[in-house]
């Protein structure tokens, strides 16, 4: 059994002509799920559909969103693709580990890309549950977005060829996005009402992150996240004496 086709998450993308790009590339290789976190130039971009190629399904279906938490909803297991180094603890795998990953699922995953020219940021990063690297040349380790795009794509569909029902799916994979960022605001509710966040300026967010990260990292089952949300629950409630 192979999984869903994973969604490809292009967040606050600066050119249609790269957005349009990616469509290709995604088309090339079975994906049609195109969601673009807060793109520079606005939606629809003109310049999109000739980039595209003939990939004017994806673009036509492409769902615009504000914030990449809103973009990930839905997905259970989310790779984000970045080269450089950051502050959060994330396991890395290669294009063959999280397209092997994403046959392993029953539900739908997601593949997420920075901007052209700064890459994600670490609060794009803390959605994420793992990071995704290509490996290149470590003297010149350029690739633009929509080669980005094509590279994770190909490894994806190259194994949904082999795929056979001798794969194991995992059907307690992580929870879905929005049911994690559930759990995540009930944590934050919940510790800012008991006044755990230091009032110093910027180390409110720090903690916040932290948290975040704590939270993201293990890909929680939705048995999981409804379980730690009880215990929350539990916790906030005063003691009868």
């Amino acid at each position: 059994m192979s999984g869903p086709a994973p969604a490809v998450i292009l967040v606050r993308p600066q050119l249609g002509v790269n957005i349009g790009a990616c469509a290709r590339a995604m088309l090339n290789f079975g994906l049609t799920d195109l969601r673009i976190v807060a793109p520079r130039d606005g939606w629809p971009n003109p310049d999109a559909g000739p980039a595209a190629s003939g990939a004017d399904s994806v673009l036509a279906n492409a769902r615009v969103f504000e914030t990449t938490a809103d973009a990930c909803a839905g997905l259970s297991l989310i790779f984000a693709t970045t080269m450089r180094e950051r502050d959060l603890t994330r396991r890395v795998v290669t294009p063959l580990q999280a397209a092997t990953e994403f046959h392993g699922l029953a539900t739908q995953g997601g593949l997420m890309f920075g901007p052209e020219r700064t890459g994600l940021l670490t609060e794009d990063l803390a959605v994420a549950h793992a990071i995704l690297t290509i490996p290149v040349n470590p003297d010149f380790g350029s690739l633009n977005l929509a080669q980005a795009v094509v590279v994770t794509a190909y490894e994806w569909y190259r194994q949904s060829l082999a795929i056979t029902d001798d794969v194991l799916v995992n059907h307690d994979g992580p929870a879905p996005h929005e049911e994690l960022e559930g759990l995540i605001g009930a944590v934050d509710a919940q510790l800012a009402a008991n006044g755990y966040y230091n009032p110093v300026q910027g180390r409110a967010d720090a903690a916040r992150l932290i948290m975040r990260n704590l939270l993201t990292r293990p890909e929680f089952t939705a048995g999981e996240v409804r379980t730690l949300r009880g215990i929350v629950r539990g916790l906030s409630r005063k003691r009868h004496e």
